[in-house]
């Protein structure tokens, strides 16, 4: 399920994003989706292509990988994050929630660190 109103645009520096065409509320599930579970081994395996910047740790150990289907791994990241994610490891499902309000145009972003908050820096951001 991904809500009407997302589209991907292009997103600057990052590439693509995910934004909105109407404004959403907090608290708003805006997509769930499957994921395509990858074994530790596949992990390392893709971690050495340009999917990497695209796949989810997974599992209770996060050895494991994850690529989202639908929009779920095109939301880009940020330290103040407009959603938060969910990982559903039993049905294979990851969720995507509003937790402020989005105005119209605004780009849905998710914090990497699995927080909305957090400010602990993210892989790539320690390889400048």
């Amino acid at each position: 399920m991904i809500l009407p109103y997302l589209i991907v645009a292009p997103s600057g520096k990052k590439g693509r994003g995910v934004y909105t065409t109407k404004n959403i509320p907090a608290g708003t599930v805006i997509e769930i989706s499957p994921v395509i579970v990858l074994s530790s081994t596949e992990r390392l395996a893709i971690e050495e292509t340009k999917l990497y910047n695209y796949i989810f740790e997974w599992g209770n150990s996060n050895k494991q990988g994850a690529l989202g289907l639908g929009y779920v791994s095109l939301y880009n990241h940020s330290y103040e994050a407009n959603c938060d994610y969910d990982m559903d490891f039993d049905n294979l499902l990851m969720t995507i929630t509003t937790v402020k309000p989005v105005k119209k145009g605004s780009e849905l972003c998710v914090n990497y660190n699995a927080t909305p908050d957090d400010k602990t820096p993210v892989w790539f951001e320690t390889m400048r």
